[in-house]
């Protein structure tokens, strides 16, 4: 929800009234997003919430969250951890936005390589010239037999003004897009031609992600694997 959005229906809600802990969520709301709409115009705000700590208010940004005070002056950029149940409270936000991202992307978008019998899906962004993606491709066959599907992602991590960029574009263009891929993370040419593509779009979600290097590896609930471990483990 853009945060123009967001003020119209905090001036709706604040006509209808509301009970006096309603009333100082929506004050908090309001400047919250009066900070963030003069700082970050380029930002969409999914959710604003109390967080766990008083005075505090959890903000999600798309797939990242940030928290800030209720008056909207002060913003805290970092992980939110829970000692006494040991855990990263902010990770769990992440895994869920994640979650609900790759929940809504459609088979165009992404490179699938999955058994008949499928128990798990493993959302992979990749670059088809990186070392350790090519070691991870050759282990799809094993993985599919451990009933683990997976599906690819682009993240050239030149660019979109890199050599690695063009032959992402030409995969996700090719007839058989798995066949293309196998075939240039082997350096084996393949038919190239151009369309429209999403590899933009994964591009600029991988970044939004906090995805830096490849392989990265998510489960459909949007945890992260810590990059690249052989089939077994």
């Amino acid at each position: 929800m853009k945060i123009a959005r967001y003020i119209t229906t905090l001036i709706l809600l604040a006509v209808a009234g509301h009970t006096p802990a309603a009333d100082d969520l929506a004050a908090a709301r309001a400047n919250i997003l009066k900070t963030l709409e003069s700082t970050l115009s380029n930002e969409t705000v999914t959710d604003i919430k109390p967080s766990p700590v008083a005075g505090l208010y959890e903000v999600a940004l798309g797939p990242s969250v940030i928290y800030m005070s209720g008056d909207g002056r002060y913003v805290f950029r970092g992980d939110l951890l829970d000692m006494q149940q040991r855990l990263n409270l902010s990770d769990l936000v992440r895994s869920a936005a994640r979650k609900r991202i790759f929940a809504n992307l459609t088979k165009d978008e992404y490179i699938e390589f999955s058994p008949g019998q499928v128990e798990y899906i493993f959302y992979v962004f990749t670059d088809v010239d990186c070392s350790y993606c090519r070691r991870l491709h050759r282990d799809v066959p094993v993985l599919n037999d451990h009933g683990i599907g997976i599906r690819y992602l682009a993240f050239p991590r030149g660019g979109e003004k890199s050599r690695t960029y063009d032959t992402m574009q030409a995969i996700w263009c090719a007839d058989d897009r798995r066949q293309a891929l196998t075939d240039a993370k082997n350096g084996v040419q393949f038919a190239s031609k151009k369309c429209k593509n999403p590899v933009a779009d994964e591009y600029l979600l991988g970044q939004k992600i906090g995805v830096r290097g490849t392989p990265v590896i998510f489960t459909e609930d949007g945890d992260e694997l810590p990059g690249y471990l052989p089939p077994d483990e």
